[in-house]
């Protein structure tokens, strides 16, 4: 998937996505893509009867990111809650909160109405929390559909970067650490050397090197 054009859009997330850059001296590249390791994932809905909407803020899923369950939260089997739940799809949807660890795509097999004949409906979206750590959505956590403050990034070339753990235990060194997130570049601190898209309210990443 491919994020919108502008400072200010919200992006697309993607499994291995990354974020657009710009150095101190250069305008805008490329519209990159927002995101961490395994950020999203499609699976089709397995509804288990814990509650009137599958996978509602609060309840959890079990293991696995395309095929899954709902389960109850104090089962051995529960993995991840559902923080934010919506309607629709990322691209179009409001973004999922800061700290989310991943994303599932829901989707319904079999439904009774099928606008395009694939044998499933989308359902909406669910912001996930791992229950136990390690948490990639936090801050240098190295992955998550968000890049925020506090994320590590390594430099992907052709204007783009990707998200990776602050702490080295990464398949790549972090190269630079986002410090805070300002309105316009001209907010950003002298020592910044890159601008990261971040989209949102804040939507520019001041980013200095590690």
């Amino acid at each position: 998937m491919h994020g919108r054009s502008g400072w200010g859009a919200l992006a697309a997330f993607a499994a291995a996505g990354a974020v657009l850059l710009t150095g101190c001296r250069g305008g805008p590249q490329e519209d990159g893509l927002v995101g961490g390791r395994a950020a999203v994932s499609s699976a089709t809905a397995r509804p288990s009867g814990y509650g009137a909407v599958f996978l509602a803020v609060d309840e959890c899923s079990s293991f696995g990111r395309t095929s899954f369950t709902e389960v109850s939260c104090t089962s051995e089997r529960a993995a991840a809650r559902v923080v934010a739940r919506h309607d629709g799809t990322v691209r179009d949807g409001p973004r999922c909160p800061a700290t989310t660890d991943f994303v599932l795509h829901i989707s319904e097999q079999r439904p009774s109405f099928d606008e395009d004949g694939d044998g499933a409906v989308p359902r909406g979206y669910a912001c996930m929390r791992h229950l136990q750590p390690p948490h990639p959505g936090d801050p240098g956590g190295g992955g998550g559909p968000r890049t925020i403050v506090g994320d590590c990034v390594y430099d992907l070339g052709d204007g783009k970067v990707r998200e990776t753990a602050c702490d080295g235990s990464g398949r790549h060194a972090p190269e630079f650490e986002v410090t805070k997130a300002v309105d316009d570049r001209s907010d950003c601190p002298a020592s910044t050397a890159l601008y990261v898209r971040l989209g949102g309210t804040a939507p520019v990443g001041c980013a200095r090197p590690v």
